[in-house]
């Protein structure tokens, strides 16, 4: 049986690799901050689906928390780590200059730091054993230009493009999700008042988790959830990025005061 690691487990899109992932059998180890909300997920899905699964808590916006996590993913043997969800992360409401920069660098901490750290400790163990995915859950927000939140995920897109590269060959295999507006408490624990966004907008989790683990069982490095966004992704990958500033900020514009708006 194979064992999958996901981070920022114990709500939303991280939740929903949970009970995917559980479903089609793998083992877990769950990590997030909150111990209680994992040990309830813990036993929602070893009661629903019959699999193992391990706690973490820890904080990725830590260096001890991350290594912790880093140390987990290194180990071999028994409960060796398959599959590794990066999906940890937050975002800040208020526009860059209005944030406090504590703020700004615990998130750049956890959207980019612990993702290369937890990325390098994963790939190492894998390659040395042949086999093993990752997963980088980032944002159509790195396609655009949407504050700070969009330049962190555009680390994460373009960092799993280039690794990519590196595990050719090596029986390891890694993937981008890149999923827009979702209905997860994301939004919520930001403060942040959606109601401008349309329905056609909105993705749903679980469908979109299941569609990620398909798009990395092909092999795909890229994975964007819904005709809306793929179409985003193909106009933005060709419009001069003037044009593209130029259209983040209407848009940021039309979702009212709060200028710090991404896509989960």
């Amino acid at each position: 049986m194979t064992t999958a690691l996901v981070t920022g487990a114990s709500a939303g899109i991280g939740r929903s690799f949970c009970h995917e992932l559980a479903r089609g059998g793998h083992d877990l180890v769950l990590v997030a901050r909150n111990l209680d909300r994992l040990e309830e997920l813990a036993r929602e899905v070893e009661t629903a689906h019959g699999v193992r699964t391990e706690v973490i808590a820890a904080d990725l916006a830590t260096g001890e928390g991350m290594r912790r996590v880093a140390d987990r993913l290194s180990q071999d043997g028994d409960g060796a780590i398959d599959l590794l969800v990066n999906n940890a992360g937050f975002g800040l409401k208020t526009a860059f200059f209005d944030s406090d920069v504590a703020d700004e660098e615990r998130q750049l901490t956890v959207l980019c730091e612990a993702v290369l750290v937890l990325t390098h400790a994963a790939g190492r163990a894998m390659i040395a054993r042949g086999r093993g995915h990752i997963v980088n859950v980032s944002s159509v927000a790195s396609y655009v230009t949407m504050g700070s939140y969009s330049a962190c995920k555009a680390f994460v897109t373009t960092l799993t493009q280039s690794l990519a590269l590196d595990l050719r060959g090596t029986g390891v295999g890694i993937t981008a999700l890149c999923p827009g507006y979702t209905h997860t408490e994301f939004h919520q624990r930001m403060g942040a008042s959606m109601s401008a966004v349309p329905d056609f907008m909105w993705l749903d989790s679980d469908r979109l988790v299941r569609s990620c683990l398909r798009d990395a069982r092909a092999g795909k490095v890229i994975s964007t959830p819904g005709a809306f966004y793929r179409t985003a992704e193909a106009i933005t990958g060709v419009l001069p990025r003037g044009t593209v500033r130029a259209l983040s900020a209407a848009m940021m514009g039309q979702s009212g005061p709060s200028r710090e708006r991404n896509g989960r």
